[in-house]
């Protein structure tokens, strides 16, 4: 044989393809995690101010006009409003200034980002000095000391997430990529379900009683867990369903190289170039990284959205991984009627042969 044959035999046109596939996802997980991450700055971060009437639109104004636009400042009525609100997630930080005095608070929440609190704490700083006062600063929702950076929520949601794509795609290579029939998906469903429930305790245990890295529930941690493993999951069912083995490149493009540098994790969403900060709490790790967030410092607030995202991306991948099962008959089957394994057949001489 010639070497071109040789190259011919030893790489497919099906394998080339797949291999120009892995190119391109390289390429894009590069793409997308130095896109978001090279150079984080805050832009539009909410922001409160908390002033004496005199003085408290002047305020706004000045930090609105900041270079840059770091702030999205707006005025409050009081410090326990301020405190609320960003408890509440709605804000994440505060300035209160003080009536009296020249020291001032800013008011920040690690829990949410340790990047972003000592950027809003820095920025303030620098406008604070301006005007020939001081600022200290009070965090009402801090990180805990285990938890470096404010990181652990982040690599908790990347675990599960890995656990469910990789769990998912052994069950759809399992029988050779042969597509998947009704009673085949729902075992497959049923086995991502069961896996879940064991990877969202384990992962929550871990992070919590073992490694004392996360406050926060348990259970509450738990049943987010669950949650995360099986959207994954059925998602990556639901798209290898559709497009066979490249089903699980898509759920990797989905979950890796867009959704865990749009997550919020090593840095938070308003530090953010502005298409990650727009797709980031659409994408399972990124409502999942705010919900276990909420679930550690935030006292359970602010759950609603992330949680309707992770179950519609668990309903959708569930509806649509069945829908497809349905256009494939079970095996043995040649009018929709299962064999017994007894066939029949004539035999030469008009004999009937069971």
């Amino acid at each position: 044989m010639t070497f071109v044959d040789e190259v011919k035999n030893a790489v497919t046109p099906r394998a080339a393809l797949l291999v120009m596939g892995v190119l391109a996802l390289q390429l894009l997980f590069i793409a997308s995690y130095v896109g978001a991450l090279h150079k984080p700055r805050p832009t539009d971060v909410p922001f409160a101010v908390v002033a004496p009437a005199q003085v408290s639109e002047q305020l706004v104004t000045r930090l609105d006009a900041l270079p840059g636009s770091p702030l999205d400042p707006r005025p409050l009525g009081d410090a326990a409003e301020a405190r609320e609100q960003i408890m509440n997630r709605d804000i994440d930080g505060a300035l209160i200034v003080s009536p009296t005095g020249t020291t001032d608070t800013v008011l920040v929440a690690s829990g949410g980002g340790t990047v972003l609190a000592g950027s809003l704490t820095g920025i303030i700083e620098k406008v604070e000095a301006t005007q020939r006062r001081t600022v200290r600063t009070l965090d009402v929702a801090p990180a805990s000391p285990d938890d470096f950076d404010g990181l652990s929520s982040f690599y908790l949601v990347v675990g599960w997430c890995v656990g469910g794509y990789l769990c998912a795609s052994i069950l759809a290579i399992s029988a050779g990529t042969k597509p998947a029939n009704r009673e085949r998906m729902l075992i497959r469903t049923a086995t991502m379900a069961l896996y879940s429930i064991a990877g969202g305790i384990g992962g929550a245990v871990i992070i919590g009683p073992v490694l004392g890295a996360l406050p926060g529930s348990v259970w509450g941690l738990w049943g987010l867990g669950a949650l995360i493993v099986f959207a994954v999951g059925m998602t990556t069912l639901a798209l290898e369903a559709l497009t066979g083995v490249i089903g699980i490149g898509l759920a990797v493009l989905i979950i890796v190289i867009a959704g865990n540098p749009s997550a919020g994790g090593a840095f938070p969403l308003p530090m953010l170039p502005d298409f990650w900060r727009a797709i980031g709490p659409a994408l399972p790790p990124g409502a999942g990284t705010w919900a276990a967030r909420s679930i550690a410092y935030f006292k359970g607030n602010a759950l609603t959205g992330p949680l309707l995202v992770l179950s519609a991306w668990a309903v959708a991948g569930t509806a649509l991984s069945l829908l497809l099962s349905m256009r494939h008959e079970p095996a043995g089957t040649t009018d929709g009627t299962a064999t017994t394994g007894t066939a029949t057949g004539t035999v030469p001489g008009g004999s009937t042969a069971a």
